[in-house]
């Protein structure tokens, strides 16, 4: 079902996180005790797991994750349905999430909002299903395929989880990439017919983050 040309889970989607959002900007102990703290989760709070990828610190940062969604969504969307989608989005929110409390886990003040790990898996979802599509992005002049974006991506996200970069959760966007891969793979396994060599492509920054784990290199 759709509306406008847009499907109506993704508009549902979008409006929880604008309105759950708005009301964190307004109102900071409701802010507090939905985001993702590893103190609040250790202690047994486990619906800041889910309810933190519905908040977000500003404006700007709401903004470009809503619009990279609504970019994204229907390419899967269109291979996919409704609750296949909801699937890999909330699958992909609580993959971030566990990659956060793993990397994360002995930091009790640590703190993070923002749908960015689901929407990291809506990314990545989409680039499996349609690898070659073309990415235009910003300071970029010319179109990038889609599989390059996201092993870029990736990579980036491993330098950012290494070096600390900026206030922002890499391995949220990263956990949540991998969790849009594998669910997006155990829902079209007809993918592995279609595409192995993409499917091997796309799984190298995972490979390579799984061995510096190991290596202690993180």
């Amino acid at each position: 079902m759709s509306t406008l040309g847009i499907d109506i889970v993704l508009i549902v989607i979008i409006a929880i996180n604008v309105l759950v959002s708005i009301t964190g900007f307004n109102d900071f102990s409701f802010l507090e005790k939905y985001k993702f703290n590893i103190g609040g989760i250790r202690r047994g709070e486990h619906v800041r797991m889910l309810s933190s990828g519905f908040l977000h610190v500003d404006t700007t940062h709401l903004f470009f994750n809503m619009f990279t969604l609504y970019f994204f969504g229907p390419v899967v969307l269109k291979h996919v349905g409704n609750l296949q989608f909801l699937l890999i989005y909330f699958g992909s929110l609580l993959f971030g999430n566990l990659f956060s409390l793993f990397f994360h886990k002995d930091e009790y003040h640590y703190s993070a909002v923002g749908a960015s790990g689901a929407v990291s898996g809506i990314i990545y979802s989409g680039i499996l299903f349609e690898p070659s599509m073309s990415l235009y992005l910003m300071l970029i002049p010319i179109p990038i395929p889609a599989y390059i974006f996201g092993i870029g991506y990736l990579l980036y996200s491993i330098f950012g989880m290494k070096n600390r970069v900026g206030n922002i959760g890499h391995d949220a966007h990263f956990g949540g990439a991998v969790g849009g891969y594998l669910i997006t793979l155990l829902l079209a396994p007809v993918l592995f017919q279609e595409n192995l060599f993409m499917i091997g492509l796309l799984a190298i920054p995972i490979v390579i983050l799984f061995v510096m784990q190991r290596l202690g290199k993180l």
